[in-house]
């Protein structure tokens, strides 16, 4: 349930001013049907964060516990630094064409190649290798990305614009400076034990 809890909020706070969301605003300017978006991006996270669910884990099956800790250390450092620098979408991303497929699959692709390399994509690793768990993991930071990304489908530019983006950029870091800490305590035990 840790895994979960933690999975969910680091990443809905991770996600609020990335360019995913940012795409969210694109698609439902674009197509006005939220609900084939919604279901798009939820069907493109799925895959994406099991993808990186299930490498985490498998780091984490194949790495020696030293290693492994002092991955997440930097990974983890990694994000608090990374998530204080805004995204924007390429020019290419934010000109979505008609898609003869539909909304759906129109929504599914882009957004899944959006998401590839993006923040939450390494933080699902790093939190699976850290937790050594892949069902909580994975449908923490789905749950995360969707709590983030539904507002935005419904309430475009008018819900992003009254967030205070800064400040939940900095809340994140803290979160990520702490999770830091604590593998970086871990990481300084001559024993692994687990973090939380």
């Amino acid at each position: 349930m840790q895994s979960f809890l933690v999975s969910t909020s680091v990443v809905g706070l991770a996600e609020i001013g990335d360019k995913t969301q940012l795409l969210s605003l694109v698609l439902a300017a674009r197509y006005r049907k939220p609900i084939p978006i919604i279901l798009g991006v939820f069907a493109a996270t799925i895959v994406n964060h099991a993808a990186s669910g299930a490498l985490g884990a498998w780091l984490a099956s194949i790495l020696k516990p030293s290693i492994l800790n002092w991955a997440v250390v930097a990974s983890f450092a990694l994000m608090a630094v990374w998530i204080l620098i805004p995204d924007k979408l390429d020019d290419e991303e934010s000109l979505l064409p008609k898609h003869p497929m539909g909304v759906f699959t129109a929504t599914a692709v882009t957004f899944f190649i959006a998401e590839m390399g993006d923040k939450t994509q390494i933080v699902t690793i790093a939190l699976a290798a850290r937790f050594h768990e892949f069902f909580g993991v994975v449908a923490g930071t789905t749950l995360g990305m969707m709590l983030a990304n539904v507002p935005v489908i419904y309430l475009g530019h008018k819900f992003a614009d009254r967030l205070p983006t800064k400040a939940v950029h900095i809340l994140a870091a803290i979160i990520f400076v702490v999770l830091g800490g604590l593998a970086l305590r871990t990481a300084l035990m001559p024993a692994a034990h687990p973090m939380f």
